[in-house]
């Protein structure tokens, strides 16, 4: 595997504290959230840590960076959803032959999963029942293959400008459906008393 780039380690050196994902986690937790006011963005993992802020995307790509620095594969993992909500991306790691993520987001629900996870469908399948619209309606309808960002060069990590190349390749990547077509129409919509948690955000 690729080594996380030496000439930009100095750079990176808050990651040395960022040790494991629990780790990166609670770093995560602590950094406001990209609300956009200025358009949308897709910072690199330098450009957040400069603006001190990222949104879910940006923290992946963060996570993965720090994850990558301390030798691990840096990974995403896509969760695509039906038109009018939006879709999540988050960072895959794996312990004890477990997979785990960690997520940035203000809601109080598509956050950190603990490694317990046999392969990724269970891992995304445990955001499906929290995955819903302010009527109840269920949205989450595919996950990504394990996205590895090993495939673009080290440039990622320090760009200047939006990753709308990688965030365009992720979407663009294979997913599998989370349920074949028939079974929408099956779906409970989520309870009102649910509906009123899932409105809890930071």
């Amino acid at each position: 595997m690729r080594s996380f780039p030496n000439r930009l380690r100095k750079e990176f050196s808050i990651f040395r504290k960022l040790n494991s994902p629990a780790k990166i986690q609670n770093f995560l937790d602590a950094l406001p959230v990209n609300f956009e006011k200025r358009g949308d963005t897709c910072a690199s993992p330098r450009t957040a840590l400069r603006a001190n802020r990222a949104h879910c995307i940006e923290g992946a790509l963060l996570a993965a960076a720090a994850l990558w620095y301390h030798g691990e594969k840096p990974l995403l993992l896509d969760l695509k959803t039906t038109t009018g909500d939006s879709d999540h991306v988050v960072t895959l790691f794996k312990q004890h032959n477990r997979w785990g993520a960690i997520s940035k987001t203000n809601h109080a629900v598509l956050r950190w999963r603990d490694p317990v996870y046999r392969n990724v469908r269970e891992l995304a399948m445990s955001y499906f029942h929290e995955y819903f619209l302010d009527n109840g309606a269920k949205t989450l309808r595919s996950f990504s293959a394990p996205f590895n960002l090993l495939a673009f060069d080290d440039e990622w990590l320090a760009s200047p400008e939006n990753l709308w190349p990688i965030a365009e390749a992720l979407d663009d990547s294979p997913h599998h459906p989370i349920f074949p077509p028939q079974t929408a129409k099956l779906l409970r919509p989520a309870h009102p008393l649910e509906i009123q948690a899932g409105k809890l955000v930071e």
